[in-house]
């Protein structure tokens, strides 16, 4: 799943092409040494940037939108992405390959809906109780599921009414992937609509 809030992958990258250049210039093209590292800095600072990861959001036009929405969107993805990433990383820990595919679809259902409002903010309304409460209880009881599995000897009785939770939370999810669709198709139902009226008095003019 896509890191939504990015990691340190780009100081690893920019640190490993320093460390590469440095030597190169020394040991090949003869440089002093104190001028190929001042390059193998410049390389750093200049890869740190260019790699850093894109801010959610980035490059919409806040006046249309709003500031205020955009933030309020920005801080229900801040409850949110985290618990998708927890969500992905207890899948890897269960062992039940039915009920981790499950919880990996979960997440895979997360990352959808987030793609989904970072191209139209303005429909989070829709799926706020799914960022701000569903999401990260999915993850709780994910974790739970992979804890209580870790067990010598896990309560076959816990494990099943865990893994219950976990369907009916699969069908939530569901719905509210579905319910920005259903937005995008009421639009489209009022267009078609008004073409419709058009059409009826253009043509039976």
């Amino acid at each position: 799943m896509r890191r939504w809030f990015g990691n340190d992958w780009n100081w690893v990258a920019a640190g490993l092409a320093a460390a590469i250049v440095v030597p190169v210039l020394s040991f090949i093209f003869l440089m002093p040494v104190l001028v190929a590292a001042g390059i193998g800095a410049f390389v750093f600072a200049g890869l740190v940037f260019l790699l850093a990861p894109r801010r959610l959001f980035e490059g919409l036009d806040e006046k249309s939108i709003g500031r205020g929405r955009l933030e309020f969107v920005r801080e229900l993805m801040a409850v949110a992405i985290p618990a998708a990433e927890r969500l992905e990383a207890a899948a890897g820990r269960i062992t039940d390959k039915p009920t981790a595919a499950r919880v990996k679809h979960l997440a895979e259902i997360a990352a959808d809906v987030f793609e989904k409002l970072e191209a139209d903010p303005q429909s989070a309304g829709a799926v706020r109780r799914f960022l701000s409460y569903y999401l990260p209880r999915a993850a709780e009881v994910a974790e739970g599921f992979a804890i209580i599995q870790a067990k010598r000897a896990p309560d076959s009785k816990q494990l099943q009414e865990v893994g219950g939770v976990l369907v009916k939370l699969e069908d939530a999810f569901v719905h509210y992937a579905d319910s920005l669709v259903d937005e995008q198709l009421d639009s489209l139902n009022t267009d078609l609509r008004l073409i419709q009226a058009s059409l009826k008095e253009d043509l039976e003019r």
